[in-house]
């Protein structure tokens, strides 16, 4: 749990509720107008958006929305091309100057460096585009299964260290489409306080009961498991069909691994099952990239379901479930995403397969090992300096994801423009993504970082930081300065 420093959350606190009651004044007025000039078309129909989230996208999500979205004119690779653009309407809309700017890449998933041009994997995606075109323009169950679609199933399944997989061609999509198929009514399912979003959506698309355990703490997900058995289902108390404990192998807003080895003795004591979600750890950690089970020494055949996705460390696109023969072939009778949807893209596909040779050294090559080695020592380089500059730094090490809190809401806009000033570019999350006082700027570093990169982006952060004023701990000098001073 993230411990907020008191003066930090009352000024926080302090800046939303400021930026509330103006909004609520500007509505106040806004609403005034609306009656007094409104068409009479529209006249007995409910606003078609409504709530506190439309009212946080106009008075507050805008003033800031020049440092989202911001669109990329090459592949993002450790350095990338940022258009340039302005808006003369409060950000509600923009233009291009028409000009790029050369930036430090900070914010791409792009953990072993495959989403830029590779000398084995791109040859073999254009190939395949010769091959087999863009898109097959079907389901798998219909014209949509093509020779690499089967031998990447095949690939992931030996890669990850389960019988079979099932690939789709969206990673959200994996998620709450899955979820729904593989537990409903009468089930209940036990998620982390902080799984993604596509989680969350899937959960409560499936009817099942869901109950939530605190973040990242097997202590609590015993007393929930004992309680809720005890218990059974609602109103009739009978015991449930099915269990299911979901957790991520890496948090993708936090950074840190999640307690596997603990997880997974409860989840087999209480008899439930164990969904994983993989999405930002296989091929990004682990000694030949397999993930946590591999880092962690969890052996494959205690987790049930491993989900994934291709959006990160194999630079393409999609997701897979591995598990056993039996799980697999249901899926492929009764999960809408592969019945209906249309299937992976063959470039995407032959993209993966390719990748996944280079990371097991299948390409006559050493350089997986190396991209390997590489994102370990530049993750764990990165965060030990932040920490030292004295930033608050989240997240475990061999993690690539190192979010750096900024709290304040003046303090996410301030942060990122100054960074972009120097050409680095970092990535804001703020609320809904992450919960009101714990805004953050979320540090994604990549195998294909130099040292010298780091560097450059360390002196930026540390430059922006003392002018936004981020550096909630002393830094190693100071602290090391406090202690000379005591002792004389």
């Amino acid at each position: 749990m993230i411990a907020i420093p008191y003066l930090t959350a009352l000024t926080t606190y302090f800046s939303y509720g400021l930026l509330f009651v103006f909004g609520q004044f500007r509505d106040f007025f806004r609403n005034f107008i609306d009656w007094c000039c409104s068409s009479k078309n529209l006249q007995g129909y409910a606003p078609i958006c409504l709530g506190l989230e439309d009212f946080y996208f106009r008075r507050l999500y805008l003033r800031i929305r020049d440092c989202f979205e911001r669109p990329i004119a090459s592949a993002p690779d450790a350095w990338f091309d940022v258009i340039e653009r302005y808006s003369n309407d409060n950000n509600k809309t923009f233009k291009r100057t028409g000009n790029i700017s050369r930036c430090l890449n900070l914010g791409s998933y792009n953990y072993l460096g495959f989403a830029a041009a590779d000398g084995y994997c791109t040859p073999r995606a254009i190939e395949s585009l010769r091959r087999f075109s863009p898109s097959t323009c079907s389901s798998r169950v219909d014209g949509g299964t093509t020779v690499l679609h089967t031998e990447l199933e095949e690939s992931v399944a030996r890669f990850v260290g389960k019988p079979a997989a099932i690939v789709f061609g969206m990673g959200y999509v994996t998620n709450s489409a899955i979820l729904p198929v593989l537990i409903g009514k009468g089930g209940l399912i036990i998620s982390d306080s902080l799984n993604h979003n596509s989680i969350i959506n899937g959960a409560r698309g499936s009817g099942a009961t869901i109950r939530v355990f605190q973040y990242n703490t097997p202590s609590h997900l015993e007393e929930v498991l004992r309680e809720q058995i005890a218990q059974g289902q609602p109103r009739t108390h009978r015991p449930w069909k099915k269990i299911m404990v979901i957790v991520e192998g890496i948090y993708s807003m936090e950074g840190e691994l999640c307690k596997l080895p603990e997880i997974i003795a409860i989840c087999k004591k209480y008899k439930a099952y164990t969904y994983l979600d993989e999405a930002h750890s296989i091929g990004a950690v682990g000694k030949t990239g397999r993930g946590v089970c591999e880092l962690l020494g969890v052996n494959t055949a205690d987790v049930d379901i491993m989900m994934g996705t291709f959006t990160k460390s194999f630079g393409s696109i999609g997701g897979y479930i591995a598990g056993s023969k039996e799980l697999v072939k249901y899926l492929k009778y009764t999960c809408p995403a592969h019945l209906y949807a249309t299937s992976i893209s063959p470039p995407a596909a032959q993209q993966i397969i390719s990748s996944i040779k280079v990371i097991l050294g299948k390409d006559g090559s050493n350089r997986g090992a190396q991209k390997l080695k590489q994102i370990r020592e530049n993750s764990n380089f990165f965060r030990s300096e932040l920490i030292k500059l004295g930033f608050e730094v989240l997240g475990d090490n061999d993690s690539p994801i190192m979010p750096i809190m900024l709290y304040n809401p003046a303090k996410i806009p301030a942060f990122s423009r100054e960074c972009l000033k120097q050409n680095v570019a970092v990535v804001m999350v703020a609320f809904p993504a992450t919960p009101l006082l714990l805004a953050r700027a979320r540090i994604c570093i990549s195998a294909s970082h130099t040292k010298e990169d780091l560097i450059k982006a360390l002196e930026v952060i540390s430059q922006v930081g003392d002018l936004v004023g981020i550096k909630y701990f002393p830094t190693v000098e100071n602290q090391q300065q406090g202690e000379r001073m005591k002792r004389e």
